[in-house]
């Protein structure tokens, strides 16, 4: 029997974390239509409330809530009048006929919630609508959780949402894995919106938390479903991307320190697990012979997880990397961290002249301020240094980068008026 009420809610929410995804994922496969499928679901979640109440749980929750939201979407078809199509009831019977209750009987669903994602990225949607609605359809991440990590209300969340859908329903967007030219492109898009996902959790935006680690732990999961049954190598060298940063992030932070950047990080800290299977991944794509943006960063990150300290980074192998990747994807930032690098590797003068092309598109970007300072430090230029500082401080809205800059410019006060 389950303890009580509180027991019972506990186990409803990992249950629909784990598994609503699946589901409606499934479910979407024979309806093709989102809201119809969460509908369903959601009937599905209160009945289980009811008999989960009343009864032992069931040997399998997820199988038991699959079949039984199954039931209501047969219910829902019925009902409506307007979506009433014999085929859709016919492959919704057969489907509910061949499920049976156990662990063997979950194994097609990846394969539908591969199809979904490539539903809920597809280009007729704006990028922030394809990660609102993956989160919210692949992940089972509510709204109030959605709307939080990405500061924006509960209900501005809830109509964009609701505009998504309307969106996939009403261009008429195909439940299909596209193949060829399209499939590129719109692989494109999945990627694009995992890696969002993922940076999204790396440093929050603001707040005292340095990172989301809801929000990373599923990007990596939904990584990690594609490269499963699509193992690009893009997929692959986003997955082991993540990896390497997942495995410092255990080192990033301590009971005394809110932020410790790589530089001092404990290295001992890291998770070598991790930092192995993003090898592997990333050889096995780079085996591929087609490198692209996630590889490169990849085999950036992989040469800072190789390091045996900071000193003693590949600086000039990174640096070179960096040039790659700007050819592949110009961007300022790939430009300021290709400079930060060759200040590590030999010339930070060199490094430190070249800043100034930057400062215009990076006027607003707080790590170039703070890279800045980095480099005026070393060409013991404490005055300028302080002064970028300052603007990084002012640029930074997450409360441990702010505690962080604020120490690390009182410590440059304090040596700026010691006598020599």
């Amino acid at each position: 029997m389950t303890s009580d009420s509180s027991d019972l809610d506990l186990e409803l929410a990992r249950v629909f974390r784990a598994s609503s995804g699946a589901i409606i994922a499934s479910m979407v496969a024979i309806c093709h239509d989102l809201e119809t499928a969460e509908d369903a679901l959601q009937e599905a979640i209160i009945k289980a409330k009811i008999h989960w109440q009343k009864d032992q749980l069931p040997d399998n929750p997820q199988g038991w809530l699959h079949t039984v939201a199954k039931r209501c979407l047969i219910d829902h078809l019925r009902q409506d009048d307007h979506r009433r199509r014999e085929p859709i009831l016919e492959g919704a019977y057969t489907s509910l006929a061949n499920h049976k209750i156990s662990q063997e009987g979950q194994q097609e669903i990846p394969d539908h919630q591969l199809k979904l994602m490539f539903v809920c990225c597809h280009p007729a949607l704006n990028q922030s609508a394809q990660v609102a609605l993956t989160l919210k359809t692949l992940c089972g991440l509510t709204a109030r959780e959605i709307a939080r990590a990405f500061l924006l209300s509960e209900a501005a969340m809830r109509r964009r949402l609701t505009r998504a859908k309307d969106k996939i329903r009403d261009t008429n967007i195909a439940y299909r894995i596209p193949e060829g030219d399209e499939l590129k492109e719109r692989l494109d898009s999945v990627l694009a919106v995992i890696y969002l996902i993922y940076n999204e959790s790396y440093t929050a935006f603001e707040g005292q938390n340095l990172s989301r680690q809801d929000l990373a732990n599923e990007a990596i999961r939904l990584a990690r479903l594609l490269s499963n049954l699509l193992p690009n190598p893009a997929v692959l060298g986003l997955l082991a991307l993540m990896l390497f940063h997942q495995a410092r992030q255990p080192a990033r932070s301590s009971q005394t320190s809110a932020y410790i950047p790589l530089e001092v990080q404990d290295r001992t800290l890291w998770n070598n697990e991790q930092i192995s299977e993003g090898k592997t991944l990333l050889l096995k794509a780079l085996g591929e012979g087609k490198p692209d943006p996630y590889q490169l960063q990849a085999a950036i990150s992989a040469l800072h997880c190789e390091a045996s300290s900071w000193e003693n980074t590949d600086w000039k192998q990174i640096h070179m990397l960096y040039l790659t990747l700007q050819q592949l994807a110009p961007s300022p930032v790939v430009e300021l961290n290709a400079l930060v690098a060759l200040s590590q590797a030999c010339c930070p003068q060199d490094a430190y002249g070249q800043l100034e092309q930057l400062a215009e598109s990076l006027s607003a970007y707080q790590p170039y301020f703070a890279a800045k300072a980095d480099m005026e430090i070393k060409l013991g230029e404490h005055s300028q240094a302080k002064q970028s500082l300052a603007r990084a401080l002012e640029l930074s809205k997450n409360g441990a980068e702010q505690s962080y800059l604020q120490d690390k410019l009182a410590e440059l006060s304090r040596i700026a008026i010691t006598p020599k």
